[in-house]
């Protein structure tokens, strides 16, 4: 699962950047925005390969 943890962390790196963008104030809007969007792809793609790794067992 390699591949979880790469995801991970660059989701955990756009969210310093972000935070960094946002900070120093003269940032570019649309910047912030495509990061922002990459971001939740990440997130989405995170939670996928969650859901295949843990099996739905009906108890």
């Amino acid at each position: 699962m390699r591949r979880l943890e790469l995801l991970r962390v660059e989701h955990r790196d756009l969210d310093s950047a972000i935070s960094a963008l946002a900070l120093a104030g003269g940032g570019d809007q649309m910047q912030i925005a495509r990061l922002k969007k990459r971001k939740l792809r990440l997130r989405d793609e995170i939670a996928m390969l969650e859901d295949a790794l843990v099996p739905d067992i009906i108890a």
